[in-house]
């Protein structure tokens, strides 16, 4: 088995190396070119805004849609 990674000079910790294999796989692993996962679709009808009425704007009928919730 090879290495891959080679340590050349100084004196790391073993949780420095940790931190630097952990970076480099996330980078090598997001440049790899698989599309990242779908980003679960927002589920709105929960949203605790959507009961709350729509802004009154100034014009024809406004005064009606101010008494609409």
């Amino acid at each position: 088995m090879t290495a891959h990674l080679r340590i050349v000079r100084g004196d790391a910790t073993p949780e420095e190396i940790a931190a630097l294999v952990a970076a480099l796989a996330t980078r090598r692993s997001s440049h790899a070119g698989e599309e990242p996962p779908p980003r679960p679709r927002r589920q709105t009808w929960r949203n605790p805004a959507r009961g709350m009425r729509k802004p009154v704007l100034p014009g024809k009928s406004a005064w009606r849609m101010s008494a609409l919730p």
